[in-house]
């Protein structure tokens, strides 16, 4: 089955379980951005398991060609199926790949598709870390929202690897951004390090007072929360 079969695959099955009152509640909490099978997440996981299972996961470029069609289609569903078929293989792929991130980061990008792809992000940086710096330093210049989250979220999981040095520069480079998006991101990172350095968030937030509000509130919630 080539990249055209499987998407066409997908999307029938997908829409044979077409739920339109409830992808009416979809469109309008994602701000009428995409259009909806209505299936809810464990619907459309459990199809894509099922799917994967029997038709096997794509690879190389017949993988890309599957996830840019997916990507060309405006149901969001068919976006996570895409992401979903990438994070099983992420851990396979080379250095190059890190261009076809990007492509997904950029393309029908909302807050739910970015930040499932900055976890992989994460992972494929783990794997190429002389990669870390070139490649976020690009996007950071790039001045493009959702590559700058992904720059600053994307060590998550990192815990004691962090490289704070660098997330707290790139969250200073951001300090006067009015964007949502970024004052959010910046303190659900902080926040997110410090289970692992209260100590240093704490230090950092309060020698930084040019920080927006909404980043010092989600940078402080768990250290004050312990006191």
């Amino acid at each position: 089955m080539n990249a055209n079969e499987y998407y066409e695959y997908v999307r029938a099955i997908f829409a044979a379980k077409e739920n339109p009152i409830y992808a009416e509640q979809q469109i309008a909490y994602m701000k009428n951005h995409f259009d909806f099978f209505g299936l809810k997440m464990p619907v459309w996981a459990a199809l894509s398991k099922d799917i994967f299972t029997q038709k096997g996961l794509l690879q190389g470029n017949e993988l890309m060609d599957f996830v840019t069609l997916c990507f060309e289609d405006d149901h969001r569903e068919l976006h996570y199926v895409a992401i979903e078929m990438v994070q099983k293989s992420i851990k396979k792929q080379d250095e190059s790949f890190i261009s076809f991130l990007e492509y997904m980061i950029t393309t029908k990008s909302w807050w739910d598709s970015v930040d499932w792809l900055a976890k992989l992000v994460g992972v494929y940086f783990q794997r190429f870390p002389h990669l870390i710096a070139p490649i976020t330093e690009q996007w950071m210049d790039s001045e493009h929202l959702w590559l700058q989250r992904v720059s600053v979220i994307f060590q998550l999981f990192y815990k004691e690897k962090t490289d704070f040095e660098l997330m707290s520069s790139y969250i200073l480079r951001l300090a006067d951004s009015r964007e949502f998006f970024i004052q959010k991101a910046a303190g659900w990172a902080l926040r997110q390090y410090s289970r692992t350095n209260a100590k240093a968030v704490e230090a950092f937030v309060a020698a930084h007072q040019e920080l927006k509000p909404l980043t010092k509130k989600e940078a402080m919630r768990l250290i004050l929360a312990k006191t």
